[in-house]
């Protein structure tokens, strides 16, 4: 079984948690575009799905279970939103 990796996202526990890791990403992209995998939002988003869908073997290969009660509904709709909020 692998470590699970050091990264920020592992300490979001609440909306506010959430809202500060995107501005983090956001601050990251723009000092660090040329180091993303996927830099533009179509690699991005192409990325996304995939990632969402193997994401119980993520959760495995890190002996850890996938979460039961997180509120996908909420993130498409946050997903969703961004494309016409201002």
């Amino acid at each position: 079984m692998m470590e699970l990796p050091a990264n920020p996202a592992n300490e979001v526990d609440s909306r506010e948690a959430l809202v500060a890791h995107i501005i983090d990403l956001r601050a990251d992209f723009l000092h660090r575009d040329d180091e993303w995998e996927n830099p533009t939002l179509e690699q991005y988003l192409e990325a996304l799905a995939p990632w969402i869908r193997s994401s119980p073997n993520w959760y495995r290969n890190f002996g850890q279970e996938m979460p039961v009660d997180g509120d996908w509904t909420f993130f498409a709709r946050a997903l969703s939103a961004a494309e016409i909020y201002e």
